[in-house]
Parts: C-alpha cells; sequence; structure tokens
C-alpha cells in the first residue's frame, strides 16, 4: 500500500517493485534481518553517478558560455547533499523509508544521510527500471524550482575566494573550513564542511571530497550573504585606507 502512494508520488509504476523495496531499506534493517538481505547502497551508490549526468547534461544546456569549472560549482550546488534532502523531505519520502527498529527510534525518518542517500537509491532504482528517460523526467520535474534559483545566481569562478574578499570588507578574519562529518566506503565518500567565521557558522556543503564540499560551503555562504540572513553578525564595513 506504501509503496503504490510512494509511486503516485513519483509518477512512476515501477515493473519490478522489489527495486523500490530496495531503494527504500536502510542498512540497518538489513543487518537485524541478516547478512543475506539487501539494502539501499548499492543503489545509492548508483544512482549517485546517474543524478551527476541528469544535472551535467541541464547546466551544460542552461549556460553555455560558462567554462568547465563553472558547470563543476553549478553542478555542486544542485547535487550538494542538503538539496537532495530537501527534495526529499518535499516528497515525504521519510514516511517510506524501512528502517531498523534501533534507527526508527533515534528519529532515522528525518536524519538528512537517510533521507540523501534514498533519494538517490531512488533514483538508481527509477534508472535500473525505466531507464535513463524515467529518470530524466523525475529529476527535471523535482529539480525544476532548483534550476529556477541556479538561474538567479551569478556563477562564480572562485567562491572561496569571493567569500574571503566580502568578509574581509568588515573584519580582516578569514573564514575557516571545518570537516564536520565524514562518511562512506573509499570509492563513495561523501563529506559535510562548515563555513566559520569569527566564531559564527556562515554555511554548510556536501561533497564526495574536501574541496568541493568547502566550495559548495562556500556557496551556501554567499547565498546566505546575498539575502541578508547573514546582516546580524556582521560588524559595520572597514573604512578603506583613503578614509584612515
Amino acid at each position: 500500500m506504501l509503496l503504490q502512494k510512494l509511486q503516485k508520488i513519483i509518477g512512476y509504476q515501477f515493473k519490478k517493485p522489489d527495486l523500490l523495496r530496495e531503494a527504500l531499506t536502510h542498512p540497518s534493517l538489513a543487518h537485524e534481518k541478516g547478512a543475506t538481505a539487501t539494502h539501499n547502497q548499492r543503489l545509492e551508490f548508483l544512482g549517485d553517478a546517474v543524478l551527476q549526468l541528469v544535472l551535467t547534461d541541464r547546466v551544460y544546456k542552461l549556460y553555455p558560455q560558462l567554462a568547465e569549472g563553472q558547470l563543476t560549482q553549478l553542478r555542486a550546488h544542485l547535487a550538494n547533499r542538503h538539496t537532495l534532502f530537501r527534495r526529499a523531505s518535499a516528497m515525504g519520502l521519510g514516511e517510506f523509508l524501512l528502517l531498523g527498529k534501533g534507527e526508527e527510534n533515534s528519529g532515522g525518518r528525518t536524519r538528512l544521510s537517510n533521507l540523501a542517500d534514498a533519494y538517490e537509491a531512488l533514483i538508481g532504482a527509477l534508472y535500473l527500471d525505466g531507464g535513463l528517460r524515467a529518470v530524466r523526467k523525475f529529476l527535471l520535474h523535482q529539480f525544476a524550482e532548483e534550476f529556477h534559483n541556479v538561474k538567479q545566481v551569478s556563477p562564480r569562478q572562485n567562491p572561496k575566494g569571493r567569500l574571503q574578499e566580502l568578509l574581509q570588507t568588515h573584519d580582516m578574519a578569514s573564514p575557516h573550513y571545518r570537516v564536520i562529518h565524514e562518511s562512506g566506503p573509499d570509492h563513495h565518500k561523501h563529506f559535510e564542511v562548515a563555513v566559520e567565521w569569527r566564531g559564527h557558522c556562515l554555511g554548510h556543503g556536501q561533497g564526495s571530497s574536501k574541496k568541493e564540499a568547502e566550495t559548495t560551503a562556500a556557496l551556501a555562504a554567499l547565498s546566505a550573504l546575498e539575502r541578508g540572513d547573514l546582516a546580524a553578525i556582521l560588524p559595520p564595513p572597514r573604512p578603506a585606507a583613503s578614509d584612515r
């Protein structure tokens, strides 16, 4: 019954429902059932690659004037785990997760890592069941708002340098990047980084490398600065040298 409900939300009917069930199965449940039980980590690995392909194709066509480095930054901004968490939460994916008792009792249905992982696993399951066309249709609908928002953001060649430049108009202190979470096997690492300045957290970023996570954290901080979300923590701008 729950699987039918989710398929209506997705807008796709699985020919092999076991793939959808596997995508929703957290490793904690598989561990409780025994070594032969399947869980969603393999599908997550596949889904991550398929997601990257679809997003790469989209930003490549949206921004024909951008160089490779700028396209990489935009893709990282779209594919970071906070974005996947938002998309998973918006479709109520937590309701459908199959969790072990311990994970269930510790709030696993709303945990960022669980939802982001299951979202990628769902993409992998869609790809195996319906091919790239089914995945593309799903993702272009899911990411319509994200694509619209990213068009409003002026792409930056060096977001970390730009962030430091903006902050140093207020204070000579430099931002600091700190790894706050690292997970996954060596071939599929996930890093979460916080960018901090004068004792305040300005933003978080996710990526498959520390560099990518730092870049997405800088982009998040720049977006927050542009929206005025961080105005309360910024001291008045430093006077220019000619004014001193």
